[in-house]
């Protein structure tokens, strides 16, 4: 495993080697002796979804860059990334940016795009800047040729041979490195450009063959038997079931048929996603996923043709919950190994619970895009919705060598996640259990939850508790450290934006108001109650958003203890 995520690393976008830097420098300089297409074969109608929001604020010029707002109206993206090294800076390359000022529409959006365009192929396009990696270069093909229409409208013959200029060269660029992108997303992005470019553009439809059969193996390979992903990120799993439609679409365009393990992949994501996808519409955030582009999940189900929903009670590591209108989505496995240990979280057991449109409990999100500290802070067990042993994660982060830069990665992890549901004709529920703690404190968490059939009751309980001798030992440790004062910890629930809560009772409940104007009361015994403040983390906003959090304070004394809680909808 430790060889597979070296691996996986080194030719990870971000973090490849020297060695796949040089390569891809030097066939994207070989590829622009190449000659170019000079037309699409098809135009094919954009299928990328943008943020209209992100379009308006780089209208005003306003770019968000790993963390940093940097305000710079009429300033070119390029000279704003210029120097900058971090993965918000090289996504810039893939021209998902592209589809937020498209999605916007207007003509000073169009002439942005145009201009940004043009100064990308003057300072980079002859092999230079991070953007030449075969993820990367896909994501902007594919980008460039759905929004061919926007790019090119209005622009005279001399743009449109740059245009296609670089176009082709990325093209046979991609033809040459797609074997070298890294398992997951990426290979995916790369094997879908390829064949998108290969369909679309004269010249390398003799690419096309060989990026099929490969995009057929990769489907057989990494979409699981129940139509999950390793990363175990469901945002990531909703891209791939939207890259692995465009290319269906592609080839079916040509009159191709896609492989059977192609179309096999997607009539098992789609019941997987259905599964991820709270009673809102919105997916599961956890892993480093968001609740997805809105629009993009019902889009991409409706084109997959499949209606059914997954029934197993874990669905690419996640439990589900659902009674009347309410879901409750749960992690209900350890976080991801390999490459997805770079954007996995220390969420295990954790949950979300929505309520019809409105989201309630939620755990705090992707800190992606808000730079480093946010990211580390948002992958740590107290930016979710669980228990939290006070100051340790469930799963501890460590860095893959001695360079001080190097990435993040989740590598001490429960060793043992247990997910046993149960239900009767009044509820339906889910015992699971995780020893992530067992290493530190000798202690396993255990976590019960029950939804009723009408949805308008979750009651849980979480325990701590040592069982083992050997975890006993490791107890009374932890025990002896805190001085007398037990080992603190806490159960945290997150709350999603506009629910306006109070502390009621004495102090006994919380009273929740969701936006929908439905009154949740929240109750606890075992621990002190409090609200605190906590963040969502929301990519289309430049920064974290406001909101509070419950927390249930707690102190074990012995080898064990436990806090029951609920959720009730009053009205």
């Amino acid at each position: 495993m430790a060889g597979s995520l070296k691996y996986d690393l080194e030719r990870s976008t971000g973090s490849r080697t020297l060695r796949y830097r040089i390569g891809d420098g030097l066939q994207a300089w070989r590829a622009g002796l190449s000659p170019p297409p000079t037309t699409l074969h098809t135009t094919p109608q954009p299928q990328s979804f943008g943020e209209v929001a992100r379009g308006r604020q780089l209208l005003a010029g306003v770019v968000r860059l790993d963390g940093e707002v940097v305000e710079a109206p009429g300033i070119s993206l390029w000279d704003i990334a210029d120097g900058a090294s971090g993965p918000g800076a090289q996504a810039l390359h893939g021209f998902k940016w592209l589809d937020d000022l498209a999605a916007l529409g207007g003509a000073q959006a169009q002439a942005l795009a145009q201009t940004w365009l043009s100064d990308w192929i003057a300072r980079f396009g002859r092999g230079g800047g991070p953007g030449w990696t075969p993820d990367l270069t896909a994501q902007r093909i594919t980008r460039w040729i759905a929004h061919a229409l926007f790019l090119l409208g209005g622009q005279g013959s001399s743009v449109s041979r740059l245009y296609f200029r670089a176009l082709g060269q990325q093209g046979v660029y991609l033809s040459r490195r797609w074997k070298t992108a890294p398992s997951g997303r990426p290979r995916f992005d790369a094997l879908t450009g390829m064949i998108y470019a290969g369909m679309s553009l004269s010249g390398l439809e003799g690419s096309v063959a060989p990026a099929k059969a490969e995009l057929d193996k990769v489907c057989a390979t990494e979409i699981g038997p129940q139509g999950g992903i390793a990363s175990r990120n469901p945002e990531d799993l909703l891209e791939v079931l939207m890259l692995l439609t465009w290319a269906a679409d592609a080839l079916e365009e040509r009159g191709e048929s896609p492989g059977i393990e192609h179309i096999r992949a997607i009539g098992r994501i789609a019941p997987t996603l259905r599964a991820l996808r709270h009673a809102d519409g919105g997916l599961v955030r956890c892993h480093g996923g968001t609740r997805g582009t809105a629009g993009l999940l019902d889009e991409a189900l409706s084109r997959t043709g499949v209606s059914t929903t997954a029934t197993a009670p874990v669905v690419m590591g996640y439990a589900r919950l659902s009674g009347g209108t309410s879901t409750v989505i749960a992690d209900a496995a350890a976080p991801p190994l390999g490459a997805g240990a770079l954007t996995g979280h220390a969420s295990t057991l954790a949950f979300e619970l929505t309520s019809g449109r409105c989201p309630l409990v939620v755990n705090s999100g992707a800190g992606t895009t808000f730079g480093p500290e946010w990211q580390r802070a948002a992958r740590a067990t107290a930016s979710h919705s669980t228990l939290c042993l006070d100051g340790t994660s469930s799963s501890r982060l460590t860095t893959t060598s001695a360079d001080p830069d190097a990435r993040e990665v989740l590598a001490d992890i429960p060793s043992l996640v247990t997910a046993q549901p149960f239900e009767d004709a009044e509820m339906s529920g889910m015992l699971m259990t995780h020893n992530g703690y067992v290493p530190t404190h000798g202690l396993v968490h255990a976590r019960h939850l029950t939804l009723a059939e009408d949805g308008k009751l979750l009651e849980g309980t979480d325990t701590l508790a040592a069982p083992e001798p050997d975890a006993r030992l490791t107890c009374d440790k932890a025990l002896a450290a805190s001085g007398g004062r037990g080992i603190a910890f806490q159960v945290r629930f997150h709350l999603a934006p506009g629910v306006d809560a109070e502390i009621d009772m004495g102090g006994a409940a919380v009273s929740l108001v969701p936006d929908s104007g439905e009154v949740w009361v929240f109750r606890a015994s075992g621990g002190e109650i409090a609200l605190a403040p906590s963040v969502y983390l929301e990519r289309a906003r430049l920064k974290p958003r406001a909101t509070k959090q419950i927390v249930l304070f707690g102190r074990l004394f012995d080898y064990a203890a436990d806090m029951r809680w609920s959720f009730t909808r009053v009205e």
